[in-house]
C-alpha cells in the first residue's frame, strides 16, 4: 500500500490517497474543495490536483472518508460523488449529534439522521476497499463524531485528534467536544497501537516555519509530543488543552465549512434565482 499526499496551503489541510499500486485500490480522506470568503466563491484547485493523481494512476475508488466535519475547509464529497458515482462518502455514526447541534445553530432546514452519508461508520467496524482493509477508531474529543481510520493496520489518519509531535493535539472547544475525550481516544487508542504504526495528521501549521511534516509514528507521538506524550497525566492534558483553548480565535472558514460539511458538502437549497446561500449568525458583541 502506498499513500499520497495533498496539501492545502490556505487551509493547512491534508487530503491523502492511500491505494494499492497492484490492484488499483483507492480511499481518499479529507478532500477539499477550496472556497474563497471574500468573493464566496467555490473552486476545484485542490479537486483537480487531486483528480489528476487518481486518473494517471488508474484508481478505483472505493470511498471518501471524513475524518469528521471540518470546520476549517469545504469537502469535495459531492463532487467526487457526481465524478465517480460508485463511490461511499462516509463518516462516523455520531455526526448526527453535529448535525443536531448546528441545525440549531444556524436553523437549518435539513436532515439530521445522517441520511445524507451514504455510509456511518461504527468503531472498531473494518470496511473492505478492495485489497485495502479500514479499520475504523472512533476518536471524539476535537468533535464528537472524530474517527481515526487504520488502513491494512499499517497506516493511521487522525484527522484533526493528533497532529505532528511538535504542534500537539485538536483543539477541543467546539460544541460537545471534550479535552478527557481527546485524552483518552489518544492515549487509551492511538497510542495503544503497535509502536511502527504510521500516523498521516489532518493539518500542519508549520510551527516555527518549519518545512511541511505529516507522517509520524505512533512511538515518535508518544516520546516527543508536546501536548500529550505517553506519560502525560489526564489531569495535566485537561488543565493545558482547556487554557489553550480559550486563546484561540475561532476558525476562519468556521460558518461557512461546518453548514456545508454536516450536509456532505451538499449547499443549501437554492433559492427562486436559483442561487445557493449560506447563513451566517450575527451576534452583537456586547451582550
Amino acid at each position: 500500500m502506498k499513500v499520497k499526499s495533498f496539501f492545502d496551503k490556505d487551509t493547512y489541510t491534508l487530503t491523502y490517497v492511500a491505494y494499492d499500486p497492484n490492484t488499483k485500490d483507492a480511499v481518499i480522506n479529507d478532500p477539499v474543495l477550496d472556497y474563497d470568503p471574500n468573493s464566496s466563491t467555490l473552486s476545484k484547485e485542490s479537486l483537480n490536483e487531486l483528480l489528476e493523481f487518481v486518473n494517471s494512476e488508474k484508481l478505483i475508488l472505493h470511498y471518501s472518508f471524513e475524518t469528521h466535519a471540518h470546520a476549517d475547509h469545504i469537502t469535495s464529497a459531492q463532487e467526487l460523488k457526481t465524478l465517480f458515482p460508485d463511490i461511499k462518502t462516509a463518516i462516523h455514526e455520531n455526526i448526527i449529534e453535529v448535525q443536531k447541534t448546528f441545525e440549531t445553530v444556524f436553523n437549518l432546514d435539513i436532515d439530521t439522521e445522517g441520511r445524507v452519508f451514504d455510509l456511518l461508520l461504527e468503531d472498531n467496524k473494518e470496511y473492505r476497499a478492495g485489497s485495502l482493509n479500514i479499520k475504523v477508531l472512533h476518536t471524539p474529543g476535537h468533535t464528537p463524531a472524530c474517527a481515526s481510520l487504520l488502513v491494512n493496520e499499517k497506516s493511521l489518519f487522525t484527522g484533526d485528534a493528533l497532529f505532528m509531535p511538535d504542534f500537539g493535539t485538536g483543539r477541543c472547544d467546539f460544541p460537545k467536544g471534550s479535552a478527557k475525550d481527546l485524552y483518552h481516544s489518544i492515549h487509551n487508542k492511538i497510542y495503544k497501537l503497535p509502536d511502527d504504526t504510521e500516523i498521516y495528521v489532518g493539518h500542519d501549521y508549520q510551527p516555527n516555519g518549519r518545512d511541511l511534516r505529516f507522517k509520524t509514528t505512533v512511538q515518535e507521538s508518544k516520546e516527543k509530543n508536546i501536548q500529550l506524550k505517553q506519560a502525560t497525566s489526564e489531569e495535566d492534558f485537561i488543565k493545558f488543552r482547556e487554557a489553550r483553548d480559550k486563546t484561540l480565535k475561532a476558525p476562519r472558514l468556521l460558518l461557512p465549512s461546518i453548514q456545508v460539511n454536516i450536509q456532505n458538502g451538499q449547499l443549501n437549497k437554492a433559492e427562486s434565482n436559483d442561487i445557493s446561500y449560506l447563513k451566517l449568525p450575527l451576534k452583537k458583541g456586547w451582550e
